[in-house]
């Protein structure tokens, strides 16, 4: 035989399949019906296996909207649990008419709403004249709730399944398609579990985002002392809510607050007032429903800085609790000396204050722009040497802390540029000026993060909306304050409030519950808060 390169030069190979070719064309025109037949076969079966499955699903969904909650008692309470298709999965635990609470317990394609319906007027007022009764019917509520969630999952099962095969039987009339749906829609119930049990977060309890009114905020959300890590904070909690409700609705009056813990301070922090006056009013419920024992007012109280904007700070005597100021950008030093005359007020200006064992330090803003129309101070006109002013500012700020005997727990500025050299040199740092929040830890100058790490940057809302600003845009900016809870032993950050204030009468609060945790190399464990919506840019 030839060497393999003869072959091609022979021509042995195209003389082959020369020969081979007709027979080969004859085959493949036998084959082809065959083939295509096959072909449309498999394609139909697929059409009619997706069509089974969207039938499925409608049946499901349909089936679950009619038949999806059971009823139950809950200690006192008359509750309704039901299970509702959504994309993002979550629970809703709504208190009517106190409002509801939001926990993002798990993802996936069902979400669990529980509603506290009604109370059982005399069961309740015998369980609140019994404080034992009580203790025993909040402590059974686990069980109640555990019973309720089990009829519901096996409920929602049957409904589910039900669903899809009266569907398919109504439209395919075939025993078979019928069967067919019935066993994908118990292979969709069996993922949507799967999922949610992959899913589930056992610490969306400590962190709830409440929707009410404000005055009702502390009462249902807690103290930010009751704080657990671990499964067990569901019944904790539960057991929490059962008793203190009942409570709450024998009294028929306005929701009692929390006696305080005298463990934990409550600082309240403002910024960016704007000269609105129904903040004030937002302010005082806060300081009263909260329990706060001190408010950090982080700059531009005022619009010009000028004589007549002075009465408007004379509501900070109002408040009858110590009040500390560092001076915006719309704040003169007038405004300054204003603030300074309150009896509770205490201005820093690169000073210390210490008010109930919390030693704070702040610096004013270095620059006076309240009118950012004019040419001097229009937008880009100077920014870099804007931004030098303020990073000048907190560096001095920085060289003053680092001569102080003892590390302060809270540094305060106006312009969060200004809060960079502050980096590793205390463990938060509070500002305002942007009118959005923000929450990240600050990094060293030279970008690392080994010693910034430890600080904590807190940028906060308008507490004033931003003033008449805050009409300039589609709907108005709520009203941004947040409650800070601190550790009296340590001065250490616990858990913080996010509070977004607006709505008819300024009355409809959401309100956000974070956990700082104590890793100092991790940021805080929250989802995103909720803050207002973007607004006008600051000034």
């Amino acid at each position: 035989m030839p060497p393999y390169e003869d072959l091609f030069s022979h021509g042995w190979l195209t003389a082959a399949r020369r020969r081979l070719d007709p027979g080969l064309r004859v085959l493949s025109r036998r084959l082809a019906p065959g083939v295509r037949a096959t072909r449309h076969r498999e394609v139909r079966r697929a059409g009619r296996l997706l069509g089974i499955l969207a039938v499925a699903a409608v049946g499901m969904i349909l089936g679950v909207l009619v038949a999806g909650r059971v009823y139950a008692d809950v200690g006192p309470f008359h509750a309704q649990f039901a299970i509702t298709p959504a994309l993002d999965g979550g629970t809703d635990v709504g208190l009517p008419p106190l409002g509801s609470l939001h926990l993002a317990s798990h993802s996936g394609p069902a979400h669990l709403s529980i509603q506290l319906t009604a109370l059982d007027q005399q069961r309740t007022k015998a369980l609140v004249t019994n404080p034992n009764a009580l203790a025993r019917a909040s402590g059974g509520a686990v069980e109640d709730v555990r019973n309720a969630m089990m009829r519901l999952a096996f409920q929602v099962a049957g409904v589910s399944v039900l669903g899809a095969m009266a569907l398919a039987a109504l439209l395919y009339r075939s025993m078979r398609r019928v069967a067919t749906a019935g066993g994908l829609s118990l292979a969709i119930l069996a993922g949507t579990a799967l999922i949610s049990l992959a899913t589930f977060r056992p610490s969306a309890i400590e962190e709830p985002r409440y929707e009410g009114l404000l005055i009702n905020a502390p009462a249902v959300v807690g103290d930010a002392r009751r704080i657990a890590g671990q499964y067990e904070a569901y019944r904790l909690e539960l057991q929490r809510l059962v008793g203190n409700v009942g409570k709450l609705y024998d009294t028929m009056s306005t929701l009692p607050v929390y006696e305080p813990d005298n463990s934990t301070i409550r600082v309240l922090h403002i910024s960016d007032m704007h000269l609105n006056p129904a903040a004030w009013s937002v302010v005082r419920t806060v300081v009263q429903q909260f329990n706060i024992n001190l408010i950090i007012d982080t700059g531009d109280i005022t619009d010009w800085g000028s004589e007549p904007e002075d009465s408007y700070v004379s509501s900070i005597a109002a408040l009858k609790v110590p009040y500390v100021f560092v001076r915006g950008n719309h704040d003169s030093a007038r405004t300054q000396a204003a603030v300074a005359k309150q009896p509770n007020a205490k201005v820093l200006d690169g000073g210390v204050a210490t008010i109930d064992g919390l030693t704070i330090t702040g610096i004013g803003d270095p620059e006076f722009t309240p009118d950012k129309s004019s040419a001097n101070n229009a937008p880009g006109a100077s920014a870099d040497k804007g931004i030098q002013q303020q990073i000048n500012s907190g560096q001095l700020l920085a060289n003053s802390i680092l001569e102080m005997q003892h590390t302060p727990d809270v540094a305060l500025v106006h312009d969060p540029t200004a809060a960079m050299p502050l980096a590793g040199r205390v463990p938060l740092v509070l500002s305002g000026h942007l009118h959005k929040r923000e929450v990240r830890r600050l990094d060293n100058p030279d970008g690392t993060k080994s010693d910034a790490a430890r600080t904590l940057l807190m940028v906060e809302g308008s507490t004033g909306g931003a003033g008449l600003r805050g009409l300039e845009g589609k709907d108005p900016l709520p009203l941004a304050l947040s409650v800070l809870y601190f550790d009296q032993k340590k001065h250490a950050l616990q858990a913080y409030d996010d509070i977004s204030v607006g709505g008819t009468g300024q009355t409809e609060v959401t309100l956000q519950r974070h956990i700082v945790k104590e890793d100092k190399g991790a940021a805080p464990s929250a989802s995103p808060s909720p803050g207002p919506s973007p607004g006008p840019s600051p000034s």
